[in-house]
């Protein structure tokens, strides 16, 4: 379980790349009482959303390929790209010298808990994920 103003902070912090190296802007933050909470950053081509369900410890990062500056359907899988699944892909392409500069990046974050581990675990991968983005091969 991790407090709502806890979790935020560690997006900002954590994902602080999406704005400063790949132009998004914070664009929301839902908070559904102490059971869901996402933070979402937009650019013109993509929305990238880092949610957590407390009530089942569950970290999701997803990005959504916006379709006329629109959402895509969830269920649109060619659309709404899972963070996890595109790690395999980004990992076959990244040098071992991306992979190590990437961590370095990453060095003066520090997380206080489980939540904030996995927190900064998916921003090493987005931030990878992103940078070999026009690479992958999407459904």
């Amino acid at each position: 379980m991790i407090e709502i103003q806890e979790y935020i902070e560690a997006v900002k912090l954590f994902y602080s790349f999406l704005e400063t190296e790949f132009g998004f802007s914070k664009v929301n933050e839902t908070i559904n009482g102490n059971a869901f909470y996402d933070v979402e950053f937009k650019n013109k081509e993509r929305i990238i959303s880092i949610s957590y369900e407390n009530i089942e410890d569950h970290l999701e990062v997803i990005i959504f390929m916006l379709q006329n500056g629109k959402l895509p359907d969830y269920d649109d899988k060619t659309k709404t790209l899972h963070l996890q699944q595109l790690n395999r892909q980004v990992m076959a392409k990244a040098s071992r010298e991306e992979i190590i500069l990437n961590a370095e990046y990453f060095a003066k974050c520090k997380a206080k808990n489980e939540i904030e581990r996995e927190l900064l675990k998916e921003a090493r991968e987005l931030r990878l994920c992103l940078k070999h983005f026009n690479e992958l091969q999407l459904l």
